[in-house]
């Protein structure tokens, strides 16, 4: 069974900074891309970061480019979210999610975690 699980969440400062993890289990996941994703109260989910776990390309929102920075570590089978310079708007849950190659969406989600920006 896949889990994922999110960690690092929490209240932090404008301009401050926080690191989010995402334990993966259940699968090998070098066929997958990992991601991370983002839910503002009242807003839609909306895409943040992603990066192949096989190969490491990354791809980032451009509201978090420059700031934020995805990375894994496949010895431990793990995903990481580097967030610097926060801002008030980044306010939201975070969730990571896991992608196979070929699939048309993404397969399997974390539960969440949240993350505050205070002025």
């Amino acid at each position: 069974q896949v889990q994922l699980v999110e960690s690092g969440g929490g209240l932090v400062q404008a301009g401050g900074s926080l690191r989010l993890s995402c334990a993966a289990s259940g699968r090998t996941f070098s066929n997958y891309y990992m991601g991370w994703f983002r839910q503002a109260p009242g807003k839609e989910r909306e895409f943040v970061a992603s990066i192949k776990w096989s190969g490491g390309s990354t791809a980032y929102a451009d509201s978090v480019r420059g700031r934020f920075t995805i990375s894994r570590d496949n010895a431990k089978n793990a995903g990481y979210l580097q967030m610097n310079s926060l801002k008030p708007e980044d306010t939201a849950v975070y969730y990571c999610a896991a992608l196979f190659i070929t699939s048309r969406r993404w397969d399997y989600w974390g539960q969440g975690t949240q993350v505050t920006v205070s002025l």
